[in-house]
């Protein structure tokens, strides 16, 4: 039952495409691909092209997309650096380490990029509203929804005191500070989890189980978001409710979800990339942030665990899965 139009969005798959100096020799430019394997990347891929379409390019048509689909951060590098050679006319990458492989290997093939981190902190851009260099994009900063998370789990549990946050230390968007001075503002006692992989994050849940904790919040990283069924299966088994960073958890059966709109991040990508291919600059083109979230409840979920959705918190959510 969708309570608000918002299409949703999520985290770390990448794609490339062809350098604008060399497009115009080209009967059709090329795009290059860059992406990591990720579940439900399809979605992402035809809001990405949904976007390219947008800007009047239809794959196949009067553009190409040729992918690339490396799994560590060297083989990005090596990646990025072979669709260089093959002057391709521009780089999108919605991958971390994509961008910043990308932005490395080359000064003058344009780049656009989806990422959740700082892109000026990380070297992809002068400034937000002017990039400058070869790259452009999308940023949002999905650790600055963490307050608003830990205000939704208190309106869900307001008798909650005791809450767990589950995180993996080596993600730049990792700080257990301000993930608890943002649980205080909402009167909350926190856990930190620390979890590297999928054995610590099921240990976690144990430790949480043991604690008797009231609630979890899940942040955002590329394991949690690749293996979301499992941590929604350990919430089930343990009995924790839990809030998750992308809607896609709450279809995966998750409880509540509260974030950016992923899909709509990458339309976002599909447009400027168009803008590009039709002769805007890269650094001219501001960096896109989202001002649109979406809240989303599964109350499958919470009849599961025997809670009852406030009223309010319903007419907030933007969808209801029933």
């Amino acid at each position: 039952m969708r309570r608000r139009e918002f299409i949703s969005a999520f985290g770390s798959a990448a794609i490339t495409f062809p350098l604008a100096a060399h497009a115009q020799k080209l009967a059709t430019p090329v795009i290059g691909s860059l992406n990591r394997p990720a579940p439900g990347l399809e979605t992402f891929s035809d809001a990405f092209r949904r976007g390219l379409k947008q800007m009047g390019f239809a794959e196949g048509q009067n553009v190409l997309i040729e992918g690339r689909w490396p799994n560590a951060n060297e083989e990005l590098r090596d990646a990025a650096a072979d669709l260089v050679r093959k002057r391709v006319a521009l780089i999108f990458t919605a991958d971390n380490g994509g961008a910043l492989a990308s932005k490395a290997t080359t000064s003058e093939t344009p780049i656009v990029f989806v990422v959740g981190l700082d892109p000026v902190a990380m070297g992809l851009a002068a400034s937000i509203n002017r990039p400058g260099g070869n790259a452009t994009g999308v940023s949002f900063r999905v650790s600055a929804l963490e307050p608003k998370r830990f205000e939704l789990l208190h309106a869900l549990l307001p008798k909650a005191s005791l809450v767990g946050v589950l995180i993996n230390p080596d993600n730049p968007n990792a700080d257990a500070s301000a993930l608890r001075a943002a649980a205080s503002s909402s009167g909350l006692q926190l856990i930190v989890l620390d979890a590297r992989s999928i054995p610590e994050v099921e240990n976690a849940f144990s430790i949480l189980a043991q604690r008797r904790a009231n609630a979890l919040l899940v942040t955002s990283d590329r394991l949690f978001n690749l293996e979301r069924r499992q941590l929604v299966d350990f919430a089930a088994r343990t009995g924790i409710p839990a809030i998750y960073p992308w809607r896609e958890f709450a279809d995966a059966g998750g409880l509540m979800s509260y974030g950016n709109s992923l899909t709509d991040a990458f339309r976002q990508g599909g447009l400027y990339v168009g803008r590009i291919l039709k002769g805007d600059k890269p650094g001219d083109l501001p960096i896109w942030q989202p001002t649109r979230f979406e809240f989303v409840i599964n109350l499958k979920v919470a009849k599961s665990l025997g809670l009852e959705i406030p009223a309010a918190l319903l007419a907030f959510a933007d969808e209801v899965i029933e």
